[in-house]
């Protein structure tokens, strides 16, 4: 049923769910985890002080992304599960929906929290990617922010 799975996070404690969930999945279908981190810069007009530390900046999102996706990998080892670790540039939504048409995956798992009113009425990341994807999408929203 599914042969590649994307779970695609942000370290955040809301993408921990999705994580340990999309991994079960790949162990119970024999599956290959695909880690996808995307580096999102926002596109307003920068001051000239923070497009000269922009090249740090993207450094320590590289560094933060290898993090992230070494640690959905070092789980995926530890249930015995294949994983490949990726990390791109862009629109968040938009990397990942491309992503997995790239990559012929099957299902993407992902994380989804209440980031408040103003937040729910231009939509979160994980809705877009609910709206736009050519596969399925299975969201896991964190408890605690009931």
């Amino acid at each position: 049923m599914y042969d590649h799975i994307l779970i695609p996070t942000d370290g955040s404690k809301g993408a921990q769910k999705a994580i340990e969930h999309g991994v079960d999945l790949a162990a119970a279908f024999d599956a290959t985890i695909h880690a996808l981190y995307v580096i999102e810069l926002p596109n307003a007009p920068r001051s000239l002080q923070i497009m000269d530390d922009e090249e740090e900046t993207r450094r320590e999102y590289q560094n933060y992304g290898e993090e992230v996706t070494g640690d959905v990998a070092e789980l995926a080892a530890e249930r015995g599960v294949e994983c490949v670790t990726a990390i791109k540039s862009g629109s968040a939504h938009e990397e990942i929906v491309d992503y997995a048409d790239e990559e012929g995956i099957d299902v993407i798992v992902m994380g989804t929290g209440y980031r408040g009113k103003f937040r729910a009425l231009l939509g979160s990341t994980a809705e877009k990617v609910v709206r736009t994807a050519n596969v399925p999408v299975t969201t896991l929203r964190r408890r605690d922010v009931d």
